[in-house]
């Protein structure tokens, strides 16, 4: 199967139709990655309430928002399902923290990567290892250069596709599914958060402001990504 012939596949039918056909196409070897933002729990609510065979992971960098540990929990406690943690290597954060501080990644952008690298690639490759599919709550309005990605693509690098089966949803249709589903999602949505990651990189962005402003804010950088998703 090509890029092209799997975009057919995966393009038409509610995403829970779409996110079944996924999981029939690679059985046993799909995988979830969720960061427990509103899209994710979206999507997560979807795969467990319809128990289908995608394994649903997260990465636990060390450096999250309690409301974000909450929302995990709450998660868990609602479907009984499980969410597989993958943590950075011990001795790398050592020696990063050790060597260049705890606040490292506000002193260049070559720092601010490292930490990402260490923390959040390293570990997501570990997640993705035997795996062909890999589902995300990427949309195509979350930024500029989210906008210029297509709903199902093909990392080279990893060698496995990419299916992003919200990735023509709005924020307020994200809103809306989850607090009509009733899905338990982070407090700090209602605070002005709409993309969250590490605590001391992510704050509330202003109304209407851009999606990603939040992230990385001390950056001038039109493509504030942390290494997941670049191509």
């Amino acid at each position: 199967m090509n890029l092209k012939e799997l975009t057919e596949l995966l393009s038409e039918g509610s995403v829970e139709a779409r996110l079944e056909k996924a999981a029939s196409l690679f059985p046993g070897k799909v995988i979830f990655t969720t960061s427990f933002g509103l899209e994710d729990q979206a999507i997560s609510h979807i795969i467990f309430s319809n128990s289908i065979d995608i394994e649903v992971v997260t990465l636990d960098t060390g450096r999250l928002f309690p409301e974000t540990y909450k929302v995990f929990n709450e998660t868990r406690k609602k479907y009984n399902k499980p969410i597989k943690v993958f943590f950075p290597d011990r001795e790398d954060v050592e020696k990063m923290v050790t060597e260049k501080g705890p606040y490292s990644f506000y002193y260049s952008k070559e720092n601010r990567l490292e930490c990402c690298h260490i923390r959040k690639v390293i570990p997501l490759n570990r997640a993705l290892a035997g795996k062909s599919c890999w589902i995300s709550g990427i949309r195509a309005d979350q930024s500029d250069s989210r906008s210029k990605m297509h709903q199902v693509e093909h990392d080279v690098n990893r060698d496995l596709y990419k299916f992003y089966p919200l990735f023509n949803w709005t924020y307020n249709q994200v809103r809306e599914y989850v607090k009509l589903n009733n899905v338990p999602y982070n407090s700090l949505h209602d605070k002005g958060f709409v993309s969250i990651g590490c605590e001391p990189c992510t704050r509330a962005v202003q109304e209407n402001g851009d999606f990603r402003s939040g992230r990385w804010w001390w950056e001038n950088s039109n493509e504030k990504e942390c290494g997941l998703h670049l191509k």
